[in-house]
């Protein structure tokens, strides 16, 4: 099976589908229902449902000619104002095909914008109001210019509860025939932080190696150590035996294949359970937020992470 098929097969196609976003559903079915709506904007977490709930809307709205009229762009790959004066103009100025009262513009990662091709878009919406409605969705709706957001209604998406991702593990398990244990679904819900297509990626990888899954084969295929394997590099330096936690960190990097940034949130999280004064530990995390600070900016991880274990082992001393 190709990577990300699962993810477009379990794409839920009915309102009633949709999980952990109860309240935003809630609002966009009635404006289904009364086969009229604002320009929406979705904003939030990837993962969270964003794109399944425009789609959910078009399908509703339009039935079967949901594709005739509904365009779907990605705004990270088709960023220019060319895009916004050519392929959405010409698609937002025609009249919408069948019985339905207006086509919809779907535009993916629209934070990714530029500037001035936002600037096209808030004229484009203005003037195109009667043929066409927009529902633009981004990570940050900061990075959206303030004429916009204050042209649409915006709906902020939170990751998905632990139950509503348990939901959505066991349905893939039975559909699939897999058997996933307690403490692999765990480990999942701990891996993507509410995000459930990471959720399905990683099971749909996991499920080419063995029906059965575990724990262990999670970690493996999310690449991400074991929480207690950093725990267990953070305890020696409070134990300030800073060589056997560069030794341990470095085996456990190597192991998982993992990068700076990957194990220093990691490293991040766990400061948090260590038996060790409230101070050393904010301490700890100041530190945390200085190295990835050095990494993003091009420093060798390698030394850094060996400074901040050694910075953890004085903090602790």
């Amino acid at each position: 099976m190709e990577a990300a098929i699962w993810t477009e097969k379990y794409r839920p196609q009915t309102f009633s589908e949709i999980k952990g976003q109860q309240e935003i559903v809630k609002r966009t079915e009635a404006f289904v229902k009364q086969q009229n709506m604002p320009h929406l904007m979705f904003a939030g977490p990837a993962g969270t449902g964003k794109t399944t709930l425009s789609l959910v809307v078009a399908k509703q709205m339009f039935k079967d000619s949901w594709r005739e009229n509904f365009l779907e762009l990605n705004a990270s790959d088709e960023r220019g104002i060319d895009v916004i004066r050519v392929k959405v103009k010409d698609f937002a100025r025609t009249k919408a095909i069948g019985n339905v009262p207006f086509k919809i513009i779907y535009l993916d990662e629209c934070d990714a914008l530029t500037k001035e091709a936002q600037q096209a878009l808030r004229r484009t919406m203005e003037n195109y109001t009667q043929t066409c409605r927009f529902i633009l969705s981004c990570n940050y709706s900061s990075k959206i210019i303030d004429p916009i957001q204050s042209r649409c209604t915006v709906f902020r998406f939170k990751p998905l509860a632990k139950e509503d991702m348990f939901y959505i593990m066991d349905k893939i398990a039975k559909d699939e025939s897999l058997t996933i244990d307690s403490k692999a679904k765990e480990a999942l819900y701990e891996i993507s932080n509410g995000d459930c297509r990471k959720v399905e990626n990683i099971l749909q990888s996991s499920a080419a190696i063995t029906k059965k899954i575990d724990e262990n084969l999670i970690f493996e295929m999310a690449s991400v150590a074991r929480p207690k394997e950093v725990k267990s590099v953070l305890e020696s330096c409070v134990k300030k035996d800073f060589v056997s936690a560069k030794n341990e960190l470095l085996k456990t990097m190597l192991e998982y294949g993992l990068s700076g940034l990957d194990i220093i949130k990691q490293i991040q999280k766990e400061i948090w359970s260590l038996e060790t004064e409230d101070k050393k530990k904010l301490e700890m995390v100041k530190e945390c937020g200085e190295a990835e600070f050095r990494m993003v900016e091009g420093s060798d991880e390698f030394i850094q992470l060996e400074a901040l274990l050694s910075k953890f082992v004085l903090i602790n001393s």
